[in-house]
């Protein structure tokens, strides 16, 4: 249902929180702010329909008409998703944004979790962000030029990641599905247009998997490595969503036998 009413506050509120001067308009103005005509021109949309979309009037506007208002009011991503909840009743689509890094306060966050592999991903499942733990018991990835630090190349195209895996062929069976279903969450089906054709051309496996169309949905499970010092391993996972980034995602591995999480400090420590 739409909430006209507190839509055309809410439109009436950001409108005069604009600074006219910003935009190159002058001249005297009994209100703060950007007159309805300079928004709607902003907009691209009629000046009547601006209006009467701020007076409550006129019914739902089209998902397009809210994308165009919430560019000329410059609306940031929270307050465009607010819009859409109050003209539509739902969150706008994903709009996927390419991922050049975390926050700082992301990654110190990471750093905190001593025994506890973690790493950030994006829809694509390129490792964006990782603490010393999970380089300890996964990958150092630190070591693996940026366009190699991509769960599915690894599983699929590096031998000695594949060989560290307790159960491959399930674990590739998961992963394609999983990905395919956060790819097209996060609205990125045609950014990962050419990892998947790369992929299909060198790895039979994953060619299969990939025409299985299989979508799987993940939070949280099991997973369990062949180590080279620590032995077999057996870890819990949760899956976090990044506020703000819905094509970001935090995994958190969580060791289930104390000794294990006591091996990985002592790896840690011996390797600083």
């Amino acid at each position: 249902m739409v909430e006209t009413n507190q839509l055309g506050a809410f439109l009436r509120d950001r409108r005069s929180r604009l600074d006219p001067a910003t935009f190159g308009l002058s001249g005297r103005r009994r209100t703060p702010g950007l007159r309805r005509e300079e928004v709607a021109q902003r907009a691209n949309i009629s000046p009547t329909w601006y209006t009467w979309l701020e007076q409550g009037r006129g019914g739902a506007p089209s998902a397009d008409v809210l994308n165009r208002i919430a560019n000329g009011l410059m609306l940031t991503e929270p307050e465009r998703e607010h819009l859409f909840m109050l003209g539509l009743g739902r969150p706008p689509e994903v709009r996927f944004r390419s991922v050049e890094g975390i926050s700082p306060r992301l990654q110190r966050l990471l750093d905190t979790l001593e025994v506890s592999p973690a790493l950030v991903r994006t829809a694509a499942w390129d490792i964006v962000a990782w603490n010393r733990a999970a380089t300890v018991v996964m990958t150092d990835y630190d070591r693996l030029a940026v366009g190699d630090r991509n769960i599915l190349r690894l599983l699929f195209l590096n031998p000695a990641v594949r060989m560290h895996q307790h159960d491959w062929e399930a674990m590739a069976r998961f992963v394609v599905g999983a990905f395919r279903a956060d790819a097209a969450r996060a609205g990125a089906t045609s950014e990962i247009a050419d990892l998947v054709e790369e992929l299909c051309a060198t790895s039979p496996e994953f060619q299969a998997l990939w025409r299985e169309n299989e979508v799987i949905a993940h939070g949280e499970g099991t997973k369990r490595l062949k180590h080279p010092i620590l032995g077999d391993v057996e870890l819990e996972y949760s899956g976090f969503a990044v506020d703000g980034r819905p094509d970001l995602n935090l995994v958190i591995y969580n060791p289930i036998d104390p000794a294990v999480a006591d091996h990985i400090r002592l790896l840690i420590r011996s390797e600083s």
